[in-house]
């Protein structure tokens, strides 16, 4: 399965809801590197942190698909 076929199969629901809060993290993040007022190093600095963690959450999330269950491993050779 490739990775566009990933992105438009269904997300199961917990992914959905990790998916959300990953969106609002990096809403809440990329506002405060917006900010039009002076604020400390050490909360911008956090809030890139934000971006990025909200970025890959929701990156990951939206890839996760909800499969069946996967074959069990076969023998080399056919188990020869």
């Amino acid at each position: 399965m490739n990775i566009l076929n990933r992105y438009k199969s269904p997300t199961p629901k917990f992914f959905r809801t990790l998916r959300n809060v990953g969106l609002g993290l990096a809403t809440a993040g990329g506002t405060l590197l917006a900010a039009p007022v002076a604020l400390p190093a050490w909360l911008l600095s956090a809030a890139t942190y934000v971006v990025v963690a909200g970025t890959v959450a929701t990156a990951v999330s939206q890839a996760t698909v909800q499969g069946d269950e996967p074959e069990p491993p076969q023998a080399p050779n056919g188990g020869l």
